[in-house]
């Protein structure tokens, strides 16, 4: 029967193992090492069905935990499989699930599963007690097509969605050995690509220094995009990354800042691309030149909550159909 095991995205601790049919309860503490004190001790109950290939997850604590970005809900139960990912508390610290068969048969076994160890969490500084694990400390950055799609499939860390529309040829718009751009499936502005390396790397906290020069392609790549735009002498374009983002792959926005779009419909859209949620490109790249990892300000989450206002004259509107209506003024048809 295959071992299930609980991955951090961020890398911040050894995978955890839950036996079949066990109930674990887990949250803030050392385990996780959560110490938001939004998360409760006991946030969620977990128990998995190997023989199934899913786990049932529980949500204990007050504040929301989340499968795919959609809340779990208190006292709710859900099923989760490989592939989707979930956040343990207010769309923070993701994990994904992963189900290995156990060679020995023996079902209690706490040998880590070796496709659990990425190349960008050898860095991290639980490193060195991964003994199974066979990956080179560092990877190269010009990374093969093939091998990323390989690795993602078997450590099972992209979203399905995401992963889906990287190989979508009717979402690509461009692709190199290094990177492809794929239309947003939710645009929330006139203009809105995707430009994602091949190579796996689940979040902004797996970065280190020696990704810079990838993220200087993506950001070269993300510049010719706005030079091929016909419109690109009448809007004026960001590009950045969403420091907590809802899709486990990185990923750097191309917008345009008209954001005439129907899929823009709440706060949360508005606030994660007109306030300090959204990091500029370049910001990112320094960060890793200076301190050789990105840092996540805490309370950023909180950015999601504020007053919708106009980014260009900043004018408070009390409904997103109002700020709409308002940025027409600035953004005539």
């Amino acid at each position: 029967m295959p071992i299930c095991w609980l991955i951090s995205e961020e890398g911040n601790h050894k995978p955890i193992q839950l036996p079949h049919l066990q109930t674990v309860v887990l949250g803030r503490g050392p385990e996780t090492t959560i110490k938001d004190k939004k998360c409760s001790r006991q946030q969620v109950e977990m128990k998995a069905e190997c023989n199934k290939g899913y786990i049932k997850v529980k949500q204990l604590g007050l504040n929301p935990t989340s499968i795919d970005s959609v809340v779990v809900g208190k006292g709710n139960e859900v099923k989760m499989k490989p592939g989707q990912q979930l956040h343990i508390v207010n769309q923070l610290y993701p994990y994904t699930v992963q189900f290995k068969e156990d060679p020995s048969g023996n079902h209690s076994g706490t040998k880590r599963p070796r496709e659990a160890v990425s190349a960008e969490r050898e860095n991290h500084r639980e490193a060195p007690s991964m003994k199974a694990a066979k990956q080179p400390e560092k990877v190269s950055v010009s990374v093969s097509h093939a091998e990323a799609t390989k690795n993602s499939e078997s450590f099972g860390h992209w979203s399905q969605g995401l992963k889906t529309s990287m190989q979508d040829p009717k979402m690509q718009v461009y692709k190199d050995d290094k990177v492809v751009v794929i239309k947003d499936k939710y645009p929330k502005a006139r203009y809105h690509w995707l430009v994602l390396p091949w190579q796996a790397i689940p979040s902004l906290k797996a970065l280190r220094d020696e990704h810079c020069d990838l993220l200087r392609h993506m950001q070269k790549v993300a510049d010719q995009m706005v030079e091929q735009c016909p419109h690109a002498t009448t809007l004026r374009f960001r590009t950045g990354y969403h420091a907590i983002p809802s899709m486990s792959h990185v990923h750097l926005h191309v917008i345009s800042q008209d954001f005439n779009s129907p899929c823009l419909k709440n706060k949360k859209h508005w606030n994660s691309f007109t306030t300090d949620y959204f990091i500029e490109s370049r910001d990112v790249i320094q960060m890793l030149e200076t301190n050789g990892k990105v840092t996540i300000k805490e309370g950023t989450s909180e950015l999601l909550k504020l007053p919708l206002r106009c980014h260009m004259c900043c004018k408070e509107l009390p409904t997103v159909p109002a700020l709409k209506e308002h940025l027409k003024s600035h953004f005539p048809s």
